[in-house]
């Protein structure tokens, strides 16, 4: 019989570990989920600052493009600058509207990355909460062992008293 509890003993601290183990894993991948979301979050700052910094460029190229036709200096020269100011202008609109598809690519997967860190948050809290139901069970059952430890004692004693 005793050795039945010590194998049911045996067999709790392993499940008992193994929980520890998955919650102690789960954090880890909390953890990382939480890195990356920083590293988003940066990340997504340094575009939209890139975006500002673009967007004012363009803002000023599109200017100076206004300034150079309302000033109608005929010639090649100012063909010429027209054209580059125009090109150049096309060039930033198009690397605005790439910054700007980046941005919602980062910003979505920020959202999914959200999404799987209170996902892995929730199973640690069920990893957490299945230890503290293993701690409680065990320690229930070395309860019930030291008891039966006892009761043992006492009746080897009262049948040595025969």
């Amino acid at each position: 019989m005793t050795d039945r509890i010590r194998e049911k003993m045996s067999q709790l601290r392993l499940e008992a570990d193994a929980a520890v183990t998955r919650a102690e894993d789960a954090e880890a991948k909390v953890k990382k989920y939480e890195q990356t979301l920083l590293e988003r979050e940066q990340e997504i700052s340094s575009l939209q600052h890139r975006l500002g910094l673009l967007d004012e460029e363009n803002s000023k190229t599109e200017a100076q493009l206004l300034q150079f036709k309302s000033s109608s200096l005929e010639g090649e020269q100012s063909k010429t600058t027209s054209e580059n100011l125009t090109r150049k202008v096309q060039l930033l609109e198009e690397e605005l509207d790439a910054a700007e598809k980046n941005l919602k690519e980062t910003v979505e997967k920020l959202r999914q990355v959200d999404v799987k860190a209170e996902h892995f948050e929730r199973q640690v809290q069920r990893a957490e909460q299945e230890r503290d139901a293993w701690e409680k069970k065990y320690e229930e059952l070395e309860a019930k062992y030291k008891k039966s430890q006892l009761e043992l004692e006492e009746l080897e004693k009262s049948m040595q008293d025969l």
